[in-house]
């Protein structure tokens, strides 16, 4: 039961929805249960004068006063009134929970992917006003980076999910994509709240400079002559100009001017060592090439994430920064949420999510030839033990009905989850 509450009648303990998009409140998640007396008062600075809550996911010591206007105050824990019923079947008690645990799985998805939405159209717009109201498109990527960052300064852990929607437009989904995995690699070195927003701002700013390129040049092909080859490398100088333009601050113009450069000096433009770049650059550079090659311009050129994953580890040893190189790898896991993988059991699936705690037991859509996939379950392989990956596959590779089932992502679109609380942990609020 879902009722509404005055602002002014919040408490701690009361589970909360927020009906406002997640850029435009500080929380990790719209729907959760007070803890804190801080919380209550950032609820009340944000213009609201109800908030939806569930009294049954609740935790008070008394129950509101007043509900909002129509409802009524529910005691905490007290059921609607029903009718007598027979008790569950333990096979309806199964069904339900699945039902309930479909739902919720198919809810967090599409938050996630209305979050995404969100976000690339925000980065759309700061980047299309970037040369005609440069302060503009500063605040607002800014804005954006601050809502990124504040989703990702909370305790617990995140794991990185695929998404399931179309990625949009490309060039806003790849500087996305770049500040999801950037950030998240920040948050997994401790770096403070302004390094992060810096990194955040300099990750979805990092291709600015394109704007000034001819579209047949603004994306790096292996045939370009040699004139072309340095048409495109102008774009960091570009970008460089427009970012002194918006007026970014040093640390993320330095993204902007170095996250082509390579730990060994063979990048461009100032063939900079690592030595000399900065830490936000050095990330930024590794994931920039990460992203290209699973989401090049040209799709057939695409790499699958574990095959991009190993290109890095192989050949990337000398070219990008050795911790930031290891940290990435260990965050993505050795199977990188998109990856088409077949178990142990001989089952196919696809990786939807992974925690860099552990990176061996991620979240799978397995196919299944007896359940629509519409209504499969993700397989979390830390609830079963006994049951691995034994190889990463090109979808190539799948039997017809599988790659249908599973239906691979042509361009792969990331953002980040937190992970629910263990059920021990929610109750104790």
């Amino acid at each position: 039961m879902v009722n509404t509450v005055p602002v002014q009648q919040l408490q701690v303990g009361m589970f909360v929805h927020l009906d406002l998009g997640w850029m435009h409140h500080p929380f990790p998640l719209s729907s959760f249960r007070i803890s804190s007396p801080e919380q209550i008062e950032t609820i009340r600075g944000l213009g609201l004068e109800t908030v939806r809550w569930v009294p049954e996911r609740s935790v008070l010591d008394q129950p509101p006063a007043a509900a909002g206007a129509g409802d009524s105050a529910v005691p905490v824990g007290t059921p609607p009134a029903t009718e007598t019923q027979a008790p569950e079947s333990p096979q309806e008690a199964a069904a339900r929970a699945r039902q309930e645990a479909l739902a919720a799985q198919r809810s967090s998805l599409l938050k996630l992917e209305r979050q995404y939405a969100e976000a690339t159209a925000a980065l759309r717009e700061a980047t299309q006003i970037a040369r005609d109201k440069p302060e503009q498109a500063r605040r607002d990527a800014e804005a954006l980076s601050r809502a990124l960052v504040d989703k990702l300064l909370v305790k617990g852990e995140m794991c990185i999910r695929l998404l399931s929607g179309s990625a949009g437009e490309r060039a806003a989904a790849h500087g996305l994509n770049v500040a999801v995995i950037a950030l998240l690699m920040g948050r997994s070195f401790g770096l403070e709240e302004d390094a992060m927003l810096d990194l955040g701002v300099g990750s979805l700013m990092h291709d600015v400079g394109k704007l000034e390129l001819p579209d047949r040049v603004r994306h790096f092909e292996e045939g370009f002559t040699g004139a072309e080859t340095k048409a495109y490398r102008e774009h960091v100088a570009h970008g460089v100009t427009i970012g002194r333009r918006m007026g970014l601050s040093a640390g993320a113009l330095a993204v902007l001017a170095q996250h082509h450069e390579h730990a060994d000096g063979s990048g461009f433009p100032l063939h900079l060592g690592g030595d000399r770049m900065s830490f936000a650059a050095r990330v930024v550079a590794l994931v920039n090439r990460y992203d290209n090659l699973c989401n090049p311009a040209t799709l057939a050129q695409a790499m699958t994430p574990h095959e991009a994953l190993s290109t890095l580890f192989t050949q990337g040893r000398n070219r990008y920064d050795a911790t930031a190189l290891n940290a990435f790898i260990r965050m993505m896991g050795v199977y990188p949420a998109g990856s088409v993988v077949q178990l142990t059991d001989d089952r196919y699936g696809m990786v939807m999510a992974v925690n860099s705690s552990r990176p061996l037991k991620p979240r799978l859509l397995v196919y299944d030839p007896g359940q629509p996939r519409d209504e499969a379950l993700y397989l979390d392989l830390e609830t079963v033990p006994d049951l691995g990956i034994r190889r990463s596959l090109n979808p190539s590779k799948l039997p017809p009905q599988a790659l249908a089932y599973l239906a691979p992502r042509q361009r792969l679109s990331y953002f980040f989850e937190p992970l629910p609380p263990a059920p021990d942990e929610e109750a104790r609020g």
